[in-house]
């Protein structure tokens, strides 16, 4: 059970009430963690999707987005954005081993991927600076500098949402993870 405030999607007002139906119009529905930003902070959801549209617009592919997600949620240990990012990582064309793999610093069977949820989980797991081979290890897999930085945009944009839903403790409305 949610521990804050999330009122029924059909009763939101202003702000919230129009995120709600433009989410809805590009996903179908409002998923949980949605609703229960929104009807707590529209200005933090719209942050939230507008961070999710820049990372589009990025230097990484979709795949190599799901990857990241998938990387910082399981540091995170957050269950609800481990299940919604399995669902997006198949559809962006990750494989359940190759996301299981990524998740659990595993080979997937993509050499480059698992350089990148190797940056990935040590800028989420150490404090102080990265270290110099970390970032020469990713380099090396041919991650340009641009690419790097936008990692760290798709690590803040998640960090948020598995903050949100640990917190919150939200109802998983997605298939759970494997």
């Amino acid at each position: 059970m949610s521990r804050l405030f999330t009122q029924p999607v059909s009763e939101a007002t202003g702000h919230a009430a129009q995120l709600f139906t433009a989410i809805k119009g590009a996903v179908g529905k409002v998923p949980n963690a949605y609703a229960g930003i929104g009807s707590n902070s529209p200005v933090a959801l719209e942050a939230v999707l507008n961070l999710d549209a820049a990372l589009r617009k990025s230097s990484l592919s979709a795949k190599e987005i799901e990857v990241v997600k998938l990387a910082v949620s399981q540091d995170a240990a957050c269950d609800y954005c481990l299940a919604a990012h399995t669902l997006i990582g198949a559809k962006a064309g990750l494989s359940a081993d190759a996301m299981r793999g990524v998740r659990h610093g595993q080979p997937s069977g993509d050499a480059r991927l698992d350089a990148l949820a190797s940056f990935v989980h040590s800028v989420v797991t150490t404090s102080g600076d990265v270290p110099a081979e970390v970032v020469s290890a990713a380099q090396a897999a041919g991650y340009s500098d641009a690419q790097l930085v936008d990692t760290l945009l798709a690590i803040t944009a998640i960090t948020f949402t598995n903050l949100f839903n640990r917190v919150n403790v939200t109802e998983i409305d997605f298939p759970r993870a494997g």
